[in-house]
């Protein structure tokens, strides 16, 4: 363990972030894995800061002594001692001195204009120069008149204008007005600097620049290697490596075109001017974006035409014979998506770029999102992608399952599994979309940027890993009984109803604090102004919402049985990656919230599981 040089109550000088100003702190905590010290100043305010940022509080008071080196009290001494009532005033031998000083400088000025003068008629083309120039002789005494005559002529000038530059005090001010701007220019493109690198992302992510290269291969062969296994007879992920199809087949113009149409039309209905418009949370420049609410309604109108498309006898099972082709189109398409992204995310400001995607690296930048919120002009594309494209497809992929169950097996209806399936995973996406303002308030929203760990999650990952299930039933029929149906549904409501009422509480927590509805919901202050709240469903673990997610994820896995582990697949996925954004909120909310977030920890001590973890 490195040594620390503060320790904790110790009262030190901090200086505040992107500035040079010192102030007096109190040292609270020390983080040995960062190395960073948690302070707190006179207003509450808490801040983590590095060691070289804190000094001592004896440095600050030597250097004012040192300044000052003798009292008031000595220097008015030595002031009476200087001066005797014989003696003139010391203003006046100030004046004195300087007068003495005036009248060198007038010398020396007018010197030096005598000098000039010469040189000035030395080298004037004049009738002399002309004659000499001709190989006529010139007249010395005319011309040593003129000098004497013209010398005379121009000294009082000269003095005079001397003696104005020398007493005037306008070129003086004006020198000094151009110093200061200089000076406040240099200063404004020094903080300027200061707030850009501290605005650089320091702690990567994701195993840092070669832990998202690898991720931007990894997650795309994850994706095709699921859904080649699922369509094998056996699909045991031990079969490795899966069959490989030829290359050409994997790729088709046709369903290329078709994932175009399906983006290009729930941006129409994203477009449409119908739902509420809602404000964001305050950026850092303190502006607040504006989104329009209607995922609900896009969900109606999608519904309603692929209900024409059926009616029509459209085989839309057409998804599943073509399905890994779907994956790699859509693929394809989230890679040109995130070239995109950053490519204009080269050119926005500072103040827009994401505080997780901004560390100057290429690839990680590339992966997290270098740009907060890249708009269109009103169009959002990080808001539109994460709840409209691939919530709604998995929607539509999930039914497209079901209809090629019942073709392939010849069945009139579906499945108890399948529509167990379809409903659990229906109820989620419609709950999504009914609470859709309460993204807003999320970290992909208000802290992660846009770049290609969102778009290929929204597009690729979401509507194909997420209907697993359902694709592993049309292949893989499964027979369950209706007590075992009826343990699951409870299982699932038990996770909605957590997941829900966890989300919705601090929903309206953010909100309103004032809210009567929550009067009996006791918090913890913080620095920030905001609160902790430590009853209700936030005061049983840290991270209910988190709780509720993986319940219903075990609750979609078992209506497809226990012969293989593919299907569940989607468990173990969520638990780690919730573990992962559990372990980003505890360290992002231990910046934020400083010695507040120690406490809440020390009041809800167990993360996600009930003593447990």
């Amino acid at each position: 363990m490195p040594n620390r040089r503060f320790a904790d109550g110790e009262v030190v000088m901090g200086r505040w972030p992107g500035s040079v100003l010192y102030y007096e702190v109190q040292v609270t905590s020390y983080d040995d894995v960062s190395h960073l010290y948690t302070v707190k100043y006179k207003d509450g305010t808490e801040l983590a800061l590095k060691e070289s940022d804190i000094r001592t509080l004896s440095s600050f008071k030597h250097r004012k002594s040192h300044s000052s080196s003798s009292s008031p009290s000595r220097r008015s001494s030595s002031r009476s001692r200087s001066r005797s009532p014989g003696r003139p005033a010391k203003g006046r031998r100030r004046s004195s001195s300087q007068s003495r000083e005036h009248k060198d400088d007038k010398k020396k000025t007018i010197q030096e204009t005598n000098l000039a003068l010469v040189v000035l008629l030395f080298f004037k083309p004049s009738e002399n120069n002309t004659r000499r120039y001709n190989g006529e002789p010139e007249s010395t005494e005319r011309n040593d008149t003129s000098c004497m005559n013209l010398e005379q002529k121009l000294k009082p000038d000269l003095e005079t204008e001397c003696m104005h530059e020398h007493y005037s005090l306008r070129p003086r001010k004006a020198e000094k007005k151009k110093e200061e701007i200089h000076s406040e220019k240099k200063n404004f493109e020094t903080t300027k600097a200061i707030e850009k690198e501290s605005s650089k992302t320091k702690e990567l992510e994701f195993g840092g620049r070669t832990g998202t290269f690898m991720l931007i291969f990894f997650l795309p062969a994850t994706v095709f290697y699921l859904l080649l296994v699922c369509k094998q007879d056996d699909p045991s992920l031990l079969n490795f490596p899966p069959p490989i199809p030829a290359l050409e087949s994997l790729w088709e113009a046709r369903v290329f075109g078709i994932v175009l149409l399906w983006f290009f039309l729930q941006a129409l209905f994203y477009l449409l001017p119908v739902g509420k418009v809602a404000e964001g949370l305050p950026l850092p420049d303190g502006r607040k974006l504006k989104y329009r609410i209607n995922g609900f309604y896009a969900f109606i109108l999608t519904a309603a035409a692929i209900g024409t498309l059926l009616y029509f006898e459209f085989e839309l099972h057409y998804l599943y014979d073509h399905f890994m082709q779907f994956a790699v189109s859509a693929a394809a398409f989230s890679v040109g998506l995130s070239f995109y992204l950053y490519i204009r995310s080269l050119k926005a400001p500072e103040e827009e770029l994401a505080p997780s995607g901004n560390s100057g690296y290429f690839v990680y930048d590339f992966f997290t999102g270098h740009e907060l919120n890249p708009r269109i002009g009103s169009f959002d594309l990080k808001y539109f992608c994460e709840l409209r494209p691939g919530l709604i497809g998995w929607v539509i992929i999930n039914l497209a399952m079901l209809l090629a169950e019942m073709k392939m097996h010849n069945q009139s209806v579906p499945s108890l599994s399948m529509i167990l399936v379809n409903s659990f995973q229906l109820l989620y996406v419609v709950d999504a979309l009914w609470n859709e303002e309460a993204i807003l308030t999320t970290m992909d929203i208000t802290h992660d940027g846009f770049g290609f760990m969102l778009a290929f999650g929204d597009l690729v990952w979401v509507p194909f890993v997420y209907s697993l299930q359902a694709f592993y039933l049309v292949g893989h029929p499964t027979a369950i009984s209706w007590p075992f149906a009826a343990a699951v549904i409870i299982l699932n409501c038990i996770g909605y109803y957590i997941f829900r009422s966890a989300n919705s509480q601090k929903n309206n927590f953010r909100k309103n604090p004032a809210d009567p509805k929550l009067a009996d919901l006791k918090v913890i202050p913080t620095a920030t102004g905001k609160g902790l709240l430590v009853t209700g469903w936030w005061g049983f673990v840290r991270h209910p919402n988190y709780l509720g997610d993986i319940i219903m994820a075990l609750a979609w896995s078992l209506p497809c049985g226990f012969n293989h582990i593919l299907p569940y697949f989607y468990v173990i996925y969520f638990i780690c990656l919730l573990v992962h954004r559990e372990a980003r909120d505890e360290h992002h909310c231990k910046q934020k919230y400083g010695l507040a977030w120690e406490r809440y920890c020390q009041r809800v001590p167990y993360r996600l599981f009930p003593y447990i973890y």
